[in-house]
């Protein structure tokens, strides 16, 4: 039996719940059971929670709780699967602070069997500010060793949350103390512990580094649930009274619960409706349950304590209006550049939503690409009632496809069509001045799957953190999307490390990749004729990614000598990043420059294999099953720089070279299309592939667009039921 059961409810934290785990399992005391809880089998959590089960023999494989039981049915689930002596509770986006199982083993050696020990917890803001210790006032002035509760009534369990304590699961067994159902179920299972606790003992010591979400408390947002908090508040003050509780503990406990409720009554905006219903029955809880002899605070606090009592709901309403500053919320919008242009969007944003406008954009407005486009032409085929309008620079707008509605960034129509639609997608992001609009509904594709650093996680790195700039902006951008697609479940994890907020994650597949399941062989043959590809001829296809340690284009090869080593049977197709696409690289002979073809996905259509350092284009091409090299002469710097979610060296699609040379004997021999090869690259497309078939795009406009439930969607098909595009079919051999 360990000493420790830790329980982590894992819901919504997959990107992140790896911190919390490792901060459990890399403790000096390791007497302990981890119990991950889950969602169910296939979720996001899960697999990370497998992948730990599989290497370390504390960590309990996934305990399943549907996330409509909320984290009280998560932490309950838990609980039944304990074993430990002491249970502890730790968010999955929290961590246990260094040595804290030895402090906590310790304390517990120095004070005797207690039922709840408290100790101390570090708020810690999630981008800015000081971290706190909001817990360390009630824990200094607690006696020394185990207490019974009436020596420190001020600790009431309710101000410290059930992860700021470990209790002994004996305790928790007699008494049958469970996770009360619904929101708020700390303030409610805080208070039964504290009232059934016979011995009480505290650590003054930081155990639980607490991460505040930029969005701030779920809780705290505007809804219903706000209404869920009386009825802990009410099943806690009936089980004090069934108990006689004595005034000396009634009062501080009555004083904390109302505290709470205050706090709710006193913001407006968390109770959208009912806020006259929320105010008349907390003041029939504070008349029915206030202790006898009860003095209110003082100072404003102590006025609505009064005006709770008496059910003064217009006077309580008119303190707190008073107290508003008058017009901070005008102040906040932000404004796009140009009076004019100004003063016409904030009007056209008081003008109601089109409901049947749809907004994409691709790449800051390059032209019509990437998961953008393919989702808007899926949507001119499935919702042909929705007017689409594509966001473009002006010198894109002579290569957008025929009937293709657009409006030039920066004009008048631009932000006339932003103010109004309700459907924003985009693959990168909208300009800061962009409000997001009640009703509205943003999409974010993403334009790859990550390899290198993200979003958020790239701030400790220096020479990108510099480039990307106010990474508060960033996320200010990012907190406007609704959902946010991906294409494996590596990058639900990564993002959700990258961009933390409150969006839905669709694991629907990149609607851009569904070429590379629907292409035909005669699509790929124009393409080639397209491009310039020789008859006859192997077209390798060369993608470097960009380096941000760099200040322009450097190919990385000498492609002209890797012709003259491979043989007349290849020509090179060179396509830079996009950052480099207006630039002037005359390419002659074997070597074609497609970077300023529009569309990777024909360029990748058009390859028979793909040359590549460390650009997510290989992600993307793996689902074609056709040889990918990895050419990773800086690696090391790469990585050091840039910096990775994963090491590329051990699990890449395909064969390594690390100097011209090797590249060159790869491509000579065949090597590069070898048994080998094609095992890395199963592995790789097992990985990476996961929901790419061919119906993304589809999936995609049904859910978003369309409004159909996830239920109701095309299945993803399973990669061996898949069929790619044709190679080349002069060149059918280089497919392994």
């Amino acid at each position: 039996m360990p000493r420790f059961s830790v329980i982590v409810p894992s819901h919504g934290v997959a990107g992140r719940l790896s911190r919390a785990l490792d901060s459990v399992l890399t403790q000096s005391f390791g007497d302990v059971e981890l119990i991950p809880v889950c969602d169910g089998p296939g979720c996001p959590a899960a697999d990370v929670v497998s992948r730990y089960a599989g290497r370390d023999r504390r960590v309990v494989p996934p305990v399943h709780a549907p996330p409509s039981e909320g984290t009280a049915g998560a932490r309950n689930a838990g609980l039944r699967s304990a074993t430990g002596d002491w249970v502890l509770f730790l968010d999955g986006d929290d961590e246990l602070a260094p040595g804290a199982l030895a402090a906590l083993a310790g304390r517990l050696r120095e004070t005797g069997e207690a039922d709840v020990v408290y100790y101390g917890h570090e708020r810690i803001p999630w981008w800015t500010g000081e971290p706190a210790e909001p817990a360390a006032p009630l824990l200094a002035r607690s006696p020394d060793g185990a207490f019974p509760p009436e020596r420190a009534p001020w600790l009431t369990g309710v101000g410290l949350p059930a992860w700021s304590a470990a209790y002994r699961r004996a305790f928790l067994t007699e008494h049958a103390l469970t996770f009360p159902a619904g929101h708020f179920t700390d303030v409610g299972f805080g208070g039964l512990a504290a009232l059934a606790a016979g011995r009480m003992a505290v650590l003054r010591r930081v155990v639980v580094r607490h991460r505040l979400r930029r969005q701030g408390s779920r809780l705290n947002r505007p809804g219903p649930h706000h209404a869920e908090l009386l009825d802990q508040v009410e099943l806690v003050l009936t089980r004090a009274a069934e108990q006689e509780l004595p005034a000396h503990r009634h009062a501080p406990l009555f004083r904390d619960l109302f505290a709470a409720v205050l706090k709710t009554a006193a913001h407006p905006r968390r109770l959208p409706h009912g806020r006259r219903a929320f105010f008349r029955r907390a003041g029939l809880l504070y008349r029915r349950h206030r202790p006898a002899g009860f003095r209110a605070p003082g100072g404003s606090l102590g006025v609505q304590h009064r005006l709770l009592a008496g059910g003064a709901y217009g006077a309580f309403r008119a303190l707190r209006a008073a107290n508003r500053v008058v017009g901070a919320a005008l102040a906040r919008v932000p404004r796009p550049r140009g009076l004019r242009t100004r003063l016409r969007y904030r009007l056209e944003l008081r003008r109601p939503l089109d409901r049947n406008l749809v907004v994409y954009c691709a790449y800051w407005g390059r032209g019509y690409l990437c998961n953008p486009a393919a989702i808007h032409a899926k949507a001119r085929e499935l919702a042909p009632h929705l007017r689409s309008v594509f966001l473009v620079e002006a010198e894109q707008v002579a290569s957008l496809p025929e009937g293709v509605e657009y409006a030039v960034i920066g004009t008048r129509r631009y932000w006339d069509a932003l103010a109004r639609a309700a459907y924003l997608v985009n693959n990168a992001n909208f300009a800061d001045a962009v409000v997001k609009r009640p009703g509205s509904v943003h999409l974010s594709t993403q334009h790859g799957t990550p390899l290198k650093k993200m979003g958020a996680d790239q701030a400790t790195y220096p020479v990108v953190a510099a480039a990307t700039g106010s990474f508060a902006r960033l996320l200010a951008r990012v907190d406007r999307w609704d959902y946010n697609l991906t294409s494996n479940r590596h990058s639900t994890e990564m993002w959700e490390s990258a961009y933390p907020a409150a969006h839905e994650t669709l694991e629907y597949g990149y609607p851009r990749n569904d070429v590379y399941y629907t292409a035909t062989a005669e699509d790929v043959a124009r393409v080639r004729r397209e491009l310039g590809v020789p008859e006859g001829k192997k077209a390798l296809l060369y993608a470097p990614t960009h380096r941000d340690h760099a200040s322009g284009f450097e190919p990385g090869l000498d492609l002209g000598a890797l012709c003259e080593e491979i043989g007349d049977e290849y020509v090179v197709l060179l396509r830079a990043h996009y950052f480099y696409d207006r630039g002037d690289r005359r390419a002659s002979g074997r070597i074609v420059d497609v970077t300023g073809h529009l569309s990777s996905e024909e360029v990748c259509l058009a390859a028979d294999a793909l040359i590549t350092d460390y650009s997510s284009i290989m992600f993307d091409y793996a689902n074609l099953d056709r040889p990918i090299v990895v050419y990773a002469d800086d690696w090391d710097v790469y990585q050091e720089v840039r910096g990775v979610y994963f090491d590329l060296m051990r699990d890449p699609p395909g064969r390594v070279a690390r100097t011209p040379g090797e590249l060159a004997a790869l491509l000579r021999d065949g090597s590069y299309a070898d048994e080998e090869a094609r095992a890395l690259r199963a592995a790789f497309r097992e990985r990476f592939c996961q929901f790419d078939d061919g119906r993304a795009a589809e999936r995609v406009v049904r859910r978003v667009l369309l409004g159909e439930p996830p239920e109701a969607l095309p299945p993803v098909v399973p990669l061996d039921g898949r069929v790619p595009a044709p190679v080349p079919a002069a060149t059918t051999l280089t497919r392994s």
